[in-house]
């Protein structure tokens, strides 16, 4: 199959069929190749660009663009914790990568999306998540020993997902006024509780009107554009390495699921403003210097707005304990896992009566050394 051949074929959701076996190729992860999982036959994944296009902001926000940048894609929400899971024109059935729940296929719908123009391939295969999630299992403090020993059903189903993200750049340009605050010793005289003099040291601030501006490049910042996941599970799977975006190509689909976005542009830049905003708080106290600062006035200009719609690679699953559903995942690009785990009741409960006996000898002490001479 010549390069063009496989431009067309992977055009299709990624479905390419080997050429010496007829089975439909899978994407190889850690290399940018489709890999065939029964003959081991191999074909190059067409990367046509390097450089990773950024598009510009108000033009989308203000639904002024080519409908090339757009594409329909059929989801299906999850009844459980609403996911939006992407599916392809063949599958008759499924179960939802977040929470194992059978996906109710028939309630499928297609939506217009901008299309991702980026995305980080996965560089953990599955082999290597299943290591990374039994030695996070075996580490754990306080769990359950038969948690412990005897593992879960969670690497079964384990799913290969990209999760959607937005990333803004922009220009900001603010002027501000306020005030530096600068802290100095003084000596104060009061009257003790008999009515004697005495003095004490007090801090106090000599305050000084201030104002400028200040010119700062952002850029990157990354916005989670799906509520499916907790926001300190999203943020404790950070940080990635956006220098290993690579052109999208649905091709590096193959084999694995994606999830649309929830969170849409308009919203995504409103987030994404919140974090520019706390930055250009930042670089203002910084130019104020002094101890302390208070910015009374301020107006951000945010120019050369850009964004990109990219996908990044997560293992998922959940397994049962004791009727109870735990959730993990796996940052597939670093291998930083963060989950949901059961307690055990006695361990913590023996590690208690441990420190509450410790407590008790130390406030005893005397008394039982006086008991023994």
């Amino acid at each position: 199959m010549n390069n063009n051949e496989t431009g067309e074929a992977t055009a299709q959701l990624g479905k390419v069929k080997c050429n010496d076996c007829g089975a439909f190729l899978v994407y190889n992860i850690g290399t940018t190749t489709l890999k065939c999982e029964y003959c081991a036959s191999e074909i190059e994944i067409p990367i046509e660009n390097t450089t990773i296009e950024d598009l510009d902001l108000d033009t989308f926000l203000s639904n002024d663009y080519i409908t090339e940048e757009t594409y329909q894609v059929r989801t299906v929400k999850c009844t459980e914790c609403g996911a939006s899971t992407t599916l392809n024109p063949e599958i008759i059935s499924d179960n939802c990568p977040y929470c194992t729940t059978p996906l109710i296929v028939a309630n499928a719908v297609l939506e217009n999306h901008i299309k991702p123009k980026s995305l980080v391939p996965f560089l953990i295969d599955k082999k290597s998540a299943i290591e990374i999630f039994n030695d996070w299992i075996r580490s754990l403090q306080f769990a359950p020993n038969d948690l412990k020993e005897n593992g879960t059903n969670a690497t079964e189903k384990l799913i290969g997902i990209y999760l959607p993200y937005w990333t803004f750049d922009c220009n900001t340009y603010s002027e501000y006024r306020g005030k530096r605050g600068e802290h100095y010793d003084a000596e104060e005289t009061y009257r003790d509780s008999e009515g004697n003099a005495q003095t004490r040291k007090i801090q106090k601030t000599d305050w000084t009107e201030v104002s400028g501006s200040v010119l700062k490049k952002i850029d990157n910042t990354l916005i989670c554009a799906s509520n499916t996941l907790p926001k300190d599970t999203i943020q404790k799977l950070e940080p990635w390495d956006l220098n290993q975006l690579v052109e999208y190509n649905d091709a590096f689909l193959s084999g694995l699921k994606s999830e649309q976005y929830s969170i849409d542009l308009e919203n995504g830049w409103k987030i994404a403003k919140q974090t520019i905003d706390s930055k250009i708080d930042s670089e203002i106290r910084s130019q104020i210097g002094g101890d302390e600062q208070i910015i009374s006035y301020l107006k951000a200009n945010y120019n050369d707005k850009t964004f990109k719609h990219i996908l990044l690679p997560l293992w998922i699953s959940a397994y049962k304990y004791k009727n109870k559903v735990y959730q993990f995942t796996i940052n597939a690009q670093t291998g930083e896992i963060q989950g949901e785990r059961p307690y055990s009741f006695w361990k913590r409960f023996r590690v208690f009566l441990i420190i509450i006996t410790i407590i008790l000898l130390l406030m005893f002490y005397p008394k039982i050394q006086h008991f023994f001479r």
